[in-house]
């Protein structure tokens, strides 16, 4: 399905390769996950290995001259070093684009979620997995394909995001851990096991909506333009109550106090959000189909914290009048705003 969120890059993988890439996969442990490893190291921290010190440090060229990604604890994936490579089926501008490693490390500065529980070590790539093009993430790993054209900062932010959900999922809600399932499932009305699991369509399963979740809710502006995930069919994560509070609290940090909101309501022109008892977050505007129109920078006062926004969004265009929806991020709190302009 399509998303407004750069958060899939696909290299046009022909059919026949996908196939073996699944087979490859299914035979390693169960229903092929797209973008999610089966195995990983013992990390320290968040730790970003650059394009160059993977190439030079974690890869080794054999015999026949293919080279091969080793990563801690032992996983191996063939890298493939050519865009005229035949499981590269579009070749873009002849090149493979890595991430930057300065916009990975602000990438993961924008994030807003308690991380000092979890360990990643993240490898951009030189050269994207033979079977395996696309970013990937596992327990304490990530690993950050390049595309065939450079990258735009939106699309870097989006997938670092979305892989640190994986991990974080990994790591704080692992799947043995059966009520936390349940209630996740239940906030995400994706209960019928039958339609959402591991082996259903790739916006389907659950893995995925957790991290696309994560990615909207703590991933920063650039992470979530739109605040819409990959899976359209269900509600985007900011309008589901009680869903911020739900992964903060598997965080283990204590959930911040807020105490009310207040505004004009209905708002017109140039309006402040006024908010007791809470933390200087980020506020993000959606309108009613959940895309992010803009996100304002708070303003911390003695008492209270307080956001101005003067009625256009990100791109300076003029919103029209609606019911717009306002989330202070890490906060579980937010309220729907009627605007006539």
């Amino acid at each position: 399905m399509k998303t407004e969120d750069p958060i899939r890059r696909t290299l046009l993988i022909p059919f026949a390769t996908c196939l073996a890439a699944a087979a490859l996969m299914g035979a390693a442990g169960g229903a092929a996950r797209a973008n999610e490893l089966l195995a990983s190291g013992e990390a320290s921290g968040l730790v970003i290995h650059d394009a160059d010190e993977t190439l030079h440090r974690y890869c080794t060229w054999d015999s026949q001259g293919r080279l091969w990604l080793g990563l801690p604890g032992g996983a191996r994936y063939e890298l493939v070093t050519s865009t005229a490579d035949p499981a590269i089926a579009n070749q873009g501008d002849g090149a493979f684009h890595t991430f930057d490693g300065a916009e990975v490390r602000a990438a993961l500065a924008d994030v807003s979620y308690p991380l000092d529980r979890i360990r990643a070590d993240v490898f951009i790539l030189p050269f994207p997995r033979r079977h395996g093009l696309e970013s990937a993430a596992g327990p304490q790993m990530i690993l950050l394909a390049p595309g065939v054209r450079p990258l735009s900062r939106a699309q870097q932010h989006a997938e670092l995001a979305h892989e640190l959900g994986h991990v974080v999922q990994y790591a704080l809600m692992p799947d043995p851990d059966g009520a936390a399932w349940v209630g996740y499932r239940r906030l995400r009305g994706i209960e019928n096991a039958a339609a959402y699991s591991a082996a259903s369509p790739h916006a389907d399963r659950p893995h995925e909506i957790f991290a696309e979740d994560f990615r909207v809710l703590f991933g920063g502006p650039l992470a979530s333009p739109s605040g819409s995930i990959e899976n359209s069919t269900i509600r985007p994560p900011a309008e589901v109550a009680g869903l911020t509070a739900f992964m903060l609290e598997l965080s283990g940090a204590p959930r911040p106090a807020v105490r009310s909101m207040s505004f004009t309501n209905p708002a017109r022109g140039r309006m402040t959000l006024s908010l007791t008892g809470g933390r200087p977050e980020t506020l993000d505007l959606f309108d009613v189909a959940g895309r992010r129109l803009i996100s304002l920078a708070p303003l911390a006062r003695p008492d209270r914290v307080e956001w101005t926004w003067d009625g256009h969004d990100a791109n300076g265009r003029p919103v029209a009048r609606g019911m717009l929806l306002a989330r202070v991020r890490g906060a579980g709190k937010s309220v729907r705003i009627s605007w006539l302009p």
